[in-house]
């Protein structure tokens, strides 16, 4: 099969920027080229959006919580209260705002 080559002007930061995309994806930027040109054959148009999240995941951010969590229980001494502790704390807090409502 002969192969051509394809030669693209951009700005370097567009092309480390999209590099960079492209190697969180698992492929380098000639593969990604391929796989553009491919699909715009198949679609006979522009083909399609691969995109990454532009914000962390959920489960990053609620693990960062946690960690954030417990700093904040060791650093109040909190950090070793038993499961039995932890839930009468509970109790006495929900008491507690139920006799301030009445």
């Amino acid at each position: 099969m002969a192969t051509s080559l394809l030669q693209v002007r951009v700005e370097d930061s567009l092309k480390d920027k999209a590099a960079q995309v492209f190697d969180n994806l698992g492929i380098d930027t000639s593969t990604a080229v391929r796989m553009f040109l491919k699909r715009a054959v198949m679609e006979n148009g522009i083909p399609f959006a691969m995109t990454l999240p532009k914000t962390p995941y959920i489960a990053d951010r609620g693990y960062k919580a946690m960690l954030e969590m417990g700093e904040s229980a060791e650093k109040n001494g909190l950090s070793d209260l038993s499961l039995e502790e932890i839930n009468a704390e509970i109790d006495a807090s929900r008491q507690e705002r139920r006799e301030r409502k009445e």
